[in-house]
């Protein structure tokens, strides 16, 4: 049986109607990998979402919106984007759900961010703002999904290039937020040349919990190496004992 693997989604209000939405492109590179993915609602009670999180087997973060500089102990400053407070309450349960049950995690873009600050990190509310002399890592309009901002430096021991057979690699990067402080527990395994963390792994090797700051999952059809991400995720679950 295909493993199912959880994915929280955000809010999109249209016409004043509320909608919980995900994106197709996460769904299809769970498929690809012989998963079967599901996608979650938030504003959820407890015992609802924790029914829901206890069937599942993974656990997928996608990327969206940012998230709550309170959620890591900071005041909004101006240059913070849009925010998704029903989003974030929803994840950061999850995750630590998920952190006490050792469930394999792949957190992607806003995905690695919440993940950091779950397990105790913080982040940059912008990186133009906050960091010198940065790359141009948010999306530029009319760039393709699949549009391969610069590379990534990536740690040879970590899992991420085990799974790549790769230490260097051009990635689809479209953020202005990043991880700043690496949460206890986890390590960075990857950075941009201006040094902005790209991929952070637990410093348990026996644990599947992956955040990568880039979208892998438009880069499956480009690059039989990135598929690889999604099937060592589904290839975790299904290890579980």
């Amino acid at each position: 049986m295909k493993p199912l693997v959880g994915i929280p989604t955000h809010t999109y209000i249209a016409d004043g109607v509320t909608r919980y939405a995900g994106l197709a492109s996460y769904t299809r590179a769970v498929d690809c990998a012989d998963g079967a993915p599901v996608f979650i609602p938030l504003n959820l009670d407890d015992e609802t979402l924790r029914a829901i999180f206890d069937r599942l087997d993974g656990l997928l973060v996608q990327g969206g919106l940012d998230v709550h500089p309170k959620e890591y102990g900071e005041e909004i400053a101006p240059y913070c984007g849009e925010i998704d407070s029903a989003e974030d309450a929803t994840e950061l349960r999850l995750l630590r759900w998920a952190f006490e049950k050792t469930l394999p995690l792949l957190a992607i873009c806003r995905g690695i961010q919440i993940l950091n600050v779950a397990a105790g990190g913080t982040l940059y509310q912008d990186i133009d703002a906050q960091l010198p002399n940065p790359l141009h890592h948010p999306h530029i309009k009319g760039n393709p999904a699949n549009f391969r901002a610069h590379t990534i430096e990536i740690e040879p021991r970590s899992r991420l290039a085990r799974v790549l057979g790769a230490t260097q690699i051009a990635v689809n990067s479209r953020h202005h937020q990043a991880v700043k402080q690496v949460a206890p527990g986890f390590h960075i395994t990857a950075r941009a040349p201006d040094g902005v963390v790209e991929a952070i792994e637990p410093d348990d090797s026996k644990r599947f919990a992956l955040g990568v700051q880039f979208h892998p999952e438009n880069l499956i059809d480009d690059d039989a190496r990135i598929l690889n991400l999604f099937k060592e995720f589904i290839h975790e679950i299904q290890s579980r004992p």
